[in-house]
């Protein structure tokens, strides 16, 4: 038998095939060896094949494209200029607003990691949103409201859900203040649940819009702006936010793309240009008081519509402009179109214009020469007939009498009588710096027709040319009419109407835009002063037909005009239901600041053009005089300034700690008197400042009717204390004492 050893000898394999097998393990390593290196060198340079042909025979090509996207421009908003008052106060300007929402799915917000506190907090924020930010205006009202709509509603529903399936936000609120924004995001919530590369779960969109801190105050002349959907560009399409929304919208900029670290970024290359600021020359005060008194009036009546403009004698500057009409639904009157700058049959607020023209043709000499006023193509005067002056023919609104004063200088050619109007500039564009400026309309009486080359007879164009004279057959916006008034006022000089004072850039300098003239004159000023007479006696001739409007308080002066409307949207003719009543002046007589001009539709009988039109036009003289506004200052030298200060109406015991913590060397004290007002009884204004001083008097039922010197009231003419009818006027005498 065989041994063991023989056993295993005979088992193991012989070294020679143990040698030939290792041998062929390490060439299929190295084969596989040699398959990966030949893979990885392939690789290679399959890379750099590509590169070298991308970086060489491509070069041109991606250089190119690379200039492309460098050279790629993205627009950016310049920021729009503000509209100011003539006293600096903002009208209109830029507010930037956040809507404010809270991310839902924030990482913080998982309902794992809400542990007990975090659910105390939610709560307390909860409670802050229903106070401040409620999800429905009427979730205080009933319990039902409250249960559904309550942000603790919401964040249990929200938050049980998983994160992936619940809403992606909730909107805290919209359009808010910068200082609402920042509140929200220091409520402590937020603060504690600040999560890495999420930041604070509430965030917030800005956007900025137009806002106008006065409402609706001057709302058209102002003008109101949106955005165009195809642009975004914010534009004006009313009063100066569009006739100067070139200025105000300033000069775009521009920023290209610049390569970083982490990709492409825009990089301001022309910074925007912020549009200029205007400064208008709207005065609130002034605003304030025609907007009120326009609305009285219109309501009172139940006037259709109405538009005023009140404008400063010597510069032209417009100090208010206001329109309103009635609502036909609601019966509530609302800011309107504005119908100063529209087209409109004036009446006889034509008339002292064509007698303006008449002085200077030479067809009258004087407003004492008379003219025959009795019946005359069609018409008849109504206060009657007989020969007047030219200050009674205006006082009485005599149209026979102003038609036969114009027929004798354009009886033989009807025609030039409207050429005589354009030589006075009444063609010509106000620029005036308020959208929708319209021209006035005054048909050429040709002595054929302009389309069909029929004759036109003498007698028809005789018949135009008188009511042109009196106001018909003529379109005349109501800025128009106006300015030649204030021109009668100003003595001739024939100021541009404007409601820009200046143009303020970014770095606040101011362009100064100076006063400019349409005509300078406009007619001589003999002439101005004598219409301007016949102008007083329209108010204060006892048959003027505006004879209402008289106050010894403030001289006011100007024209009637009644005119009957045109229909012509339904019936095409004159609609005898309603009247259109206007007055023009200027205030006061013997000084003119401020000329007006107000104009409505109401029914007919309502009211008249005095006292309807012509008594906004009082009104706001009375409020203007009452402000000091209607006189120059008082000229103030070294002998009135007091010798040691006053100290006005102050209590005793506080003179002497008000003269210590001043550092005053000494000070001396009006002593106001009681303030009381006894009816038919000169009260005791001694001591007082003039503004409480005609106050307290016209409390009383008084006017003041002159004030001497500077200071505090020394003494009233007449007396304190004396017994004095209703209306009567008191003389103030002041001083510094």
């Amino acid at each position: 038998m065989p041994t063991n050893n023989q056993r295993r000898a005979s088992a193991a394999p012989p070294r020679r095939n143990r040698k030939k097998k290792k041998l062929n393990n390490r060439q299929h390593i190295m084969a596989r060896y040699a398959v990966i290196v030949v893979a990885f060198l392939l690789g290679a340079g399959a890379v750099i094949a590509k590169l070298s042909y991308t970086t060489i025979i491509e070069a041109p090509a991606w250089n190119a494209r690379a200039a492309k996207e460098m050279q790629k421009t993205v627009p950016l908003a310049p920021e729009r200029g503000n509209i100011l008052a003539a006293n600096g106060n903002i009208l209109a300007c830029n507010q930037t607003l956040y809507d404010v929402r809270l991310d839902m799915r924030h990482p913080r917000l998982v309902g794992s990691r809400l542990d007990a506190e975090k659910w105390r907090m939610l709560d307390s924020l909860a409670d802050s949103l229903d106070t401040h930010y409620p999800r429905n205006k009427f979730i205080r009202e009933n319990a039902d409201s409250m249960a559904r709509y309550s942000w603790h509603t919401l964040f249990r529903n929200e938050f049980a859900k998983p994160q992936n399936e619940r809403r992606k936000t909730a909107k805290i609120g919209l359009k808010l203040t910068k200082e609402e924004w920042e509140r929200i995001r220091q409520w402590p919530f937020f603060g504690s649940i600040k999560a890495k590369g999420r930041g604070c779960p509430v965030y917030a969109e800005d956007h900025v819009v137009r806002i106008y801190p006065f409402g609706d105050m001057a709302r058209l002349s102002i003008g109101r702006v949106y955005e165009d959907s195809a642009t975004r560009r914010i534009t004006g399409y009313a009063g100066l936010e569009k006739a100067l929304d070139s200025l105000l919208y300033g000069k775009p900029g521009r920023a290209k793309k610049v390569a970083m670290n982490n990709g492409f970024a825009n990089w301001v290359d022309v910074p925007p240009v912020r549009g200029y600021d205007i400064l208008s020359t709207i005065d609130i005060d002034i605003q304030d008081i025609l907007e009120e008194e326009l609305l009285n009036m219109c309501d009172s009546v139940r006037a259709d519509w109405g538009t005023a403009i009140v404008m400063e004698v010597a510069t032209g500057e417009i100090k208010a402009i206001s329109n309103v009409e009635r609502n036909p639904e609601t019966g509530r009157y609302e800011e309107a179109m504005n119908r100063a700058l529209q087209p409109f049959e004036p009446g006889s607020v034509m008339k002292p214009i064509a007698l303006m023209v008449a002085f200077e043709d030479g067809l009258v000499r004087h407003n004492t020469d008379t003219e025959d006023c009795s019946p005359f193509m069609r018409t008849s005067d109504h206060a009657g007939g007989g020969r007047k002056t030219m200050r009674q023919i205006i006082a009485t609104s005599s149209n026979t009498g102003i038609a036969r004063v114009i027929f004798r200088g354009y009886r033989e050619h009807p025609e030039k009588y409207r050429d005589r109007l354009a030589s006075i500039g009444f063609f010509e564009r106000m620029n005036s710096g308020i959208g929708g400026e319209q021209l006035p309309r005054v048909p050429i009486l040709y002595a054929t027709h302009p389309k069909t080359g029929a004759p036109i007879t003498m007698t028809a164009r005789h018949l135009d040319l008188a009511r042109q004279a009196y106001g018909y057959n003529t379109e005349i916006p109501p800025l128009y009419t106006l300015s030649y008034y204030n021109a009668i006022a100003n003595k001739g000089r024939y100021v541009r109407p404007h409601i820009v004072r200046a143009l303020r850039d970014g770095e606040g300098h101011d362009s100064i835009l100076p006063v400019s003239y349409i005509r300078d004159p406009l007619c001589s000023e003999k002439t101005a002063q004598q219409v301007k007479e016949c102008l007083y006696d329209v108010v204060w001739d006892k048959r003027g037909t505006a004879r209402a409007l008289q106050d010894d308080r403030v001289t006011v002066c100007g024209k009637t005009g009644t005119a009957i409307p045109y229909d012509y949207e339904h019936t095409h003719a004159y609609d005898n239901s309603k009247r259109r009543f206007a007055f023009a002046g200027f205030f006061p007589y013997e000084n003119p600041r401020y000329s007006c001009m107000v104009l409505m539709t109401a029914p007919a009988g309502s009211t008249s053009a005095a006292r309807g039109s012509g008594k906004v036009l009082l009104n706001v003289a009375l409020k203007l005089f009452a402000r000091g506004l209607l006189t120059d200052p008082l000229p103030y030298s070294a002998t009135d300034a007091p010798k040691a200060p006053h100290l006005y109406a102050a209590a005793k015991n506080y003179i002497s700690n008000l003269v210590e913590k001043l550092g005053l060397k000494g000070a001396r004290k009006f002593q106001a008197p009681e303030a009381g007002v006894t009816k038919g009884f000169v009260p005791d204004v001694r001591g007082l400042d003039l503004p409480a001083a005609i106050a307290l008097l016209e409390k009383s039922g008084l006017n003041v009717s002159a004030v001497e010197g500077s200071g505090y009231v020394a003494a009233s003419i007449p007396a304190p204390g004396t017994k004095i009818a209703k209306g009567s006027p008191v003389k103030l005498r002041l001083q510094w004492k």
